[in-house]
């Protein structure tokens, strides 16, 4: 009874906290910036089809720094998901701001790598940019703000989110961005129209390759074979940027379990042609069970990925 009393009480702290972040979030001005104005984004001025008007809550991308549009599925595979954020916060660490549309699955994980890799993150709503949607990211929306990103929309303040804003919505994102990540995408796709806002404006669009019988993975590799970058690194899309950055890979220790030997062992017999388990067991004489929780962990970590049923390849 005492433990439900006190978990009843926690609930409340946190949602006494999360109305707390909330005002405050209120109180952060909705700017209206025209096409006149200085703040508006030299970068949306480029292009024809931009709004004359844009509402920011927070603040614009920097002009003066590096920025990718990081995008995809909503209903992303756990796969997805990781590799989003793994991208992204990758990018953050390295300098690069990261722009997305705050939609639940790839776009919800790039804001969230973004911020943990200590960099700044911006949304781009197809509402106005005094509404949370979807609503059950409010505490993705206050972090953002709170971190120094901004909240960009076209539509007024008070304006709901309607399916056909998005399309169009999508040209901001790829028009702030010096580069655009598709990672999981069906062959019909929103973020395809991303993609394809990016290509009409001249920016270089790059997509993260997932399993071949995987339907959220299908307009990537559609994308891919168009002549789209293939992203199997994060390292390539620094490059595309003229960034260099050092983030050597570090393997978690396990001496009690033995798992760093092993780990490192299986890593080794990666590249980039992929290989099977029954190779992987071969080369290594580990039993299956255990090669299998190996690959598990690598393929969990962005070490590896798994490109056909049982055929991993290295990412990095």
């Amino acid at each position: 009874m005492i433990e439900i009393i006190q978990n009843k009480n926690q609930v409340k702290e946190i949602m006494y906290r999360g109305d707390i972040y909330m005002e405050e979030t209120r109180k952060i001005p909705i700017r209206e910036v025209g096409t006149k104005d200085k703040e508006y984004p030299e970068k949306l001025c480029q292009y024809t089809g931009m709004p004359d008007k844009l509402y920011v809550r927070g603040t614009f991308p920097d002009p003066e720094k590096p920025t990718a549009a990081i995008v995809g599925a909503r209903a992303a595979t756990p796969y997805g998901r990781i590799q989003a954020f793994r991208y992204a916060k990758y990018l953050s660490e390295a300098g690069v701001q990261v722009i997305s549309g705050m939609a639940y699955g790839i776009d919800t994980e790039a804001h969230r790598g973004a911020l943990e890799g200590r960099g700044g993150t911006w949304a781009v709503l197809g509402n106005g940019p005094d509404i949370c949607y979807p609503a059950g990211n409010r505490g993705l929306y206050q972090r953002i703000l709170r971190t120094g990103g901004g909240i960009i929309s076209e539509q007024t303040p008070g304006t709901k989110a309607r399916n056909y804003f998005f399309p169009a919505r999508n040209r901001i994102i790829s028009g702030l961005a010096d580069l655009v990540l598709i990672v999981e995408a069906r062959e019909k796709s929103g973020s395809l129209i991303t993609a394809q806002w990016a290509l009409d404006q001249g920016k270089a669009v790059f997509a993260v390759p997932g399993p071949v019988n995987e339907e959220r993975s299908m307009g990537c590799h559609k994308l891919i074979y168009d002549g789209a970058g293939i992203a199997y690194t994060p390292e390539i899309l620094l490059r595309e940027m003229g960034i260099e950055y050092e983030n050597p890979v570090k393997i978690k220790t396990k001496n009690d379990l033995g798992l760093a030997t092993d780990l490192k062992l299986v890593y080794s017999c990666l590249d980039l042609r992929p290989k099977s388990m029954d190779f992987l067991i071969q080369k290594t004489g580990l039993p299956p069970e255990k090669i299998g929780s190996l690959m598990l962990e690598l393929t969990l970590s962005g070490l590896a990925l798994e490109v056909g049923r049982h055929y991993y390849v290295k990412t990095t």
